[in-house]
């Protein structure tokens, strides 16, 4: 997520409701003439602003990570940073008192919201790192509607929920939020539908997440119960520029298509119901292992043509 709250300048938008030229069954948002995603490594990409939100398609001279989320930063209207207020771990009861200082200690100065520079400011006193998986986390635990912006209510009564009033008992809580959500099965699958969800832009009534987007999501939420086949699923979604989107169905069914294949793919049956970019992806998989077989044997060929000559 980078610099999770910083603002720049907004593309175009990919337009939500048509299909790209492609192969898929599914409804894919139409290309315009942007540079296809040119993600660096899934092991090397950082993971930008996750709280950012805006436009999720960049222009052509930006890399992949950056054009997902690296987007906008306005001019502060803040002279100088303000200090998190001084609270001990609140009690079994948080403080509505505590708790709505705290929103207003952090809200815009001209919207009831806690905006892009408010939520910068909150992960520095959190001491945790915008791109860190504790950010979703409390995102899906405020119930966020969008990236970049928490609503009062979203705020006060997240917090409520999860017992918290101060920066102090935000920091003790996060770790066992995570924990909860890797030892259970339906909070995982909660925190994985949330995720895309969040990355949608609703201000333009968005409903299909952007390729590039969901990349930086499914490393993100997968920083826990990582399947074996991501990375795989990952590069060939960042070698096929013309995917440009992932519809709501595919990246649900992504959870139980990454459970049931394991590690090689044989368990897949095409006659399965399936979105068809599942189909795609396991014929790149085995057009890819059908070189690799060719690649050897010909370099054994090679090596037995020189030893016998």
């Amino acid at each position: 997520m980078g610099n999770c709250l910083n603002c720049c300048k907004e593309p175009e938008q990919l337009a939500s409701d048509s299909v790209a030229p492609n192969c898929n069954k599914e409804e894919m948002p139409e290309v315009r003439l942007y540079a296809a995603p040119s993600h660096v490594p899934a092991s090397s990409a950082p993971l930008d602003t996750l709280l950012s939100n805006g436009n999720h398609l960049g222009t052509p001279t930006e890399s992949a990570s950056a054009t997902a989320i690296n987007r906008f930063y306005q001019p502060s209207r803040r002279a100088t940073s303000r200090s998190a207020p001084t609270m001990g771990v609140s009690d079994s009861k948080p403080s509505d008192l505590k708790v709505n200082g705290l929103f207003e200690h952090y809200k815009d100065d001209q919207e009831d919201a806690i905006l892009a520079e408010g939520i910068d400011q909150f992960c520095k006193d959190l001491t945790i790192l915008p791109d860190d998986f504790k950010i979703l986390i409390l995102a899906w635990k405020l119930n966020a509607e969008q990236m970049c912006r928490f609503s009062r209510a979203e705020f006060v009564n997240g917090l409520k929920s999860i017992k918290c009033d101060s920066i102090k008992s935000i920091q003790s809580r996060l770790p066992e939020l995570v924990q909860e959500v890797e030892e259970s099965d339906e909070l995982y699958k909660d925190l994985y539908r949330f995720a895309f969800k969040f990355g949608l832009d609703i201000q333009i009534g968005q409903r299909i997440l952007p390729t590039s987007m969901a990349i930086v999501l499914w490393k993100l939420v997968f920083t826990i119960r990582e399947p074996p086949i991501l990375n795989r699923w990952l590069n060939f979604l960042e070698t096929h520029p013309l995917i440009r989107g992932i519809p709501k169905d595919t990246w649900n069914m992504f959870l139980n298509f990454s459970d049931h294949v394991g590690s090689d793919l044989s368990c897949y049956d095409d006659n399965e119901a399936w979105p068809s970019l599942f189909d795609d992806f396991v014929e790149f998989e085995n057009d890819q292992a059908n070189q690799n077989i060719s690649k050897d044997l010909d370099k054994e060929c090679d090596e037995f043509l020189i030893k016998d000559g």
